[in-house]
């Protein structure tokens, strides 16, 4: 299987908190977990099996991890050279390994400080009942009393003699420890000496080369039907009952910005942050002010600037983020507002844009169209009309929707119990009801975009901040078929 996977930010689910108080474990079960681990060393790596070069792709799934990565999960015909050297391979494994286990060394020899700091304190207090033994077999004139102290304090210091005796013989086993480390470094120098390094130019050679073949399989990935919607994925919890947050479809992998919109209507204030962590965080953020109000929550980031329904008006506004200016704005002939043609939750969400694989969309109704949904396509310059085409399903009675691969998604609610209900495709004009569950977490969404880069759902449900996955299906055949 091959395994895309793009870092989003992120959120640690493991890991011991610094601070907390761990229990006290013996020494000898740390060392034995450390032998463990070099014994593995031993074991060579598996081999990965790659289908034949004659089998197609067959994509199964796009998702998001819970700790904010994008996977991508692929059966591929085919492998680089880089990819499929046993000598590489065990390098990289061999090089996490020493790794682990420098990290468990670093606990071990902490710990050891620790014990070393009791044995210190337990000869100290040896010495003082030793002398005062002797001082005792002196003075035979001691009364019993004191005798009968210093005989407690004897049996309190009994059990500790097993305890310093095990000490000793870990003490041997960490040298032996630190030992196998040393060799085992010896053998990875080897093996990059006979690897040898590659030529800078040469390895950027191959770097650029395997970005195009990457970006013409996120080509033919891209697209796909519906099949299935993962639960939902809380990233915050911030805000009013209704808003909107989203990242920049056509931004580089590198540009994780956020942009929030907390509310509904004549709202102008938009928060933008760094990356989705400093996001989860509420820090480093800037703010841009409208100049015009926005109404509902249908905005979009595309490619470095904001679209929006200037409120009370059927007009959509394209704002720059940074020249901080308006590029164009343009009416949406004949497009309800003000609550006119809203979703069943109502929020002046009378237009609504969308961003996909295939570019800008609004969706919206008409007077002319009897309130049912019309979908259009949107030039992202000019803000003008290429094409529309009427769904046929009341918007009233939606809950939400969002555009996949040029298709309409519909929501039956935007309450608990909600699905996708009916699905919309512009390629063929063409319309089916679907039945596919959708997890409504906090009973009640008020904005639902799908972003393309991402392959995931933004959704603002109930002052939260949430994702979901989804999985597309798709297969795609290679040129030889």
């Amino acid at each position: 299987m091959w395994r895309e996977s793009v870092d989003e930010g992120r959120i640690s689910p493991g890991g011991l908190c610094r601070g907390a108080k761990s229990p006290h474990v013996p020494l000898s079960m740390h060392l034995f977990s450390m032998i463990f681990l070099l014994l593995m060393l031993q074991a060579r790596p598996a081999q990965t099996l790659f289908p034949s070069p004659e089998d197609g792709w067959q994509i199964y799934t796009s998702a998001q991890a819970p700790d904010g990565k994008c996977i991508c999960t692929v059966v591929a015909p085919a492998q680089t050279t880089c990819s499929r050297d046993p000598r590489s391979r065990q390098l990289r494994q061999l090089m996490e390994k020493v790794q682990n286990i420098s990290q468990s060394m670093e606990v071990l020899d902490l710990r050891t400080f620790r014990d070393l700091q009791y044995v210190r304190n337990t000869e100290t207090l040896m010495k003082v009942l030793d002398t005062k033994l002797r001082a005792t077999d002196s003075q035979r004139s001691s009364n019993a009393k004191s005798f009968q102290e210093l005989k407690d304090k004897m049996k309190q210091l009994l059990p500790l003699i097993p305890v310093l005796d095990q000490y000793k013989s870990d003490t041997k086993m960490i040298v032996q420890l630190k030992e196998e480390v040393r060799n085992l470094s010896n053998v990875l120098l080897l093996i990059q000496e006979e690897m040898g390094a590659y030529d800078y130019e040469e390895l950027q050679q191959r770097v650029m080369i395997l970005e195009a073949r990457l970006h013409a399989c996120m080509q033919k990935l891209g697209c796909g039907k519906l099949t299935g919607v993962s639960n939902p994925i809380t990233i915050r919890a911030s805000g009013s009952r209704f808003g909107s947050w989203m990242t920049d479809t056509m931004a580089p992998s590198a540009d994780n910005r956020v942009w929030y919109m907390d509310g509904y209507y004549k709202g102008r204030r938009v928060l933008e942050y760094r990356s989705l962590n400093d996001f989860i965080k509420g820090q480093n953020f800037v703010q841009h002010l409208l100049p015009h109000p926005w109404a509902g929550t249908g905005h979009v980031v595309y490619n470095g600037s904001l679209y929006y329904n200037k409120y009370q008006s059927n007009i959509v506004v394209k704002y720059h983020f940074r020249s901080r200016s308006v590029s164009v704005q343009r009416s949406l002939n004949n497009a309800g507002y003000n609550n006119t043609f809203p979703y069943s939750w109502g929020g002046f969400s009378d237009i609504d844009f969308m961003v996909d694989e295939n570019g800008l969309w609004a969706v919206y109704t008409t007077n002319q169209n009897a309130g049912n949904i019309v979908v259009s396509k949107i030039d992202p310059i000019t803000l003008e009309i290429l094409q529309t085409w009427d769904t046929g399903y009341p918007k009233r009675s939606a809950g939400e929707s969002f555009m996949i691969c040029g298709t309409l998604y519909v929501t039956n609610s935007h309450l608990a119990g909600a699905k996708i209900y009916f699905a919309y495709y512009t390629n063929s004009s063409t319309y089916e009801y679907t039945d596919i569950p959708f997890h409504n977490q906090y009973s009640h969404i008020s904005m639902l975009d799908y972003n393309p880069r991402e392959r995931v759902l933004y959704t603002w449900n109930n002052g939260h901040q949430v994702l979901y996955n989804v999985t597309l299906f798709h297969v795609i055949k290679t040129s030889g078929e």
